[in-house]
């Protein structure tokens, strides 16, 4: 009787920690996935993957890893696409910061700069550029997901 409880005890405890394993792993199935301020749904953050591989993935790649070298010029003197998974930046600035450069493009937000990161505006909605950062936010360890809240949740929300 004692073992036939003790197992039960452990399988519990194991199913436990699978669902937390999972929901982890799997924010997009959480409470926690945030975009500016707002809840973020699985199915948006389905759309946002759709919207990420017909849009980004030519220069950031499939699987977020961005183009080889990205921390060097080109020899026309612009940058490579970095990744967009934990080994790029992108987790460093905020949703506000990620939202403005997708929509106007890396030279509509520092004149001058010569980049061939495009502006999406005309191109996405606002709600699918959202998407699909959701999207690029739900793949990060949960290292990079928190200290990219803060991050954000310093800055404020979008006005």
């Amino acid at each position: 009787m004692r073992s036939r409880v003790l197992m039960l005890a452990g399988l519990s405890f194991a199913g436990v920690a699978a669902v937390a394993a999972f929901a982890q792993v799997n924010r997009s199935e959480t409470a926690d996935a945030i975009f500016l301020g707002v809840p973020v749904t699985a199915q948006e953050i389905a759309q946002g993957n759709e919207l990420y591989a017909q849009n980004c993935a030519s220069c950031h790649g499939p699987d977020l890893e961005g183009q080889p070298d990205w921390k060097r010029p080109l020899e026309n003197g612009r940058m490579p696409a970095p990744p967009h998974d934990e080994t790029g930046h992108t987790w460093h600035h905020s949703d506000n910061q990620l939202f403005t450069l997708t929509k106007l493009g890396i030279s509509g937000v520092v004149p001058g700069y010569e980049s061939d990161m495009p502006a999406f505006e005309g191109v996405l909605t606002d709600a699918e550029i959202r998407a699909t950062l959701a999207y690029i936010k739900s793949t990060w360890p949960k290292r990079q997901y928190e200290y990219q809240a803060e991050v954000s949740d310093r800055e404020g929300p979008k006005e």
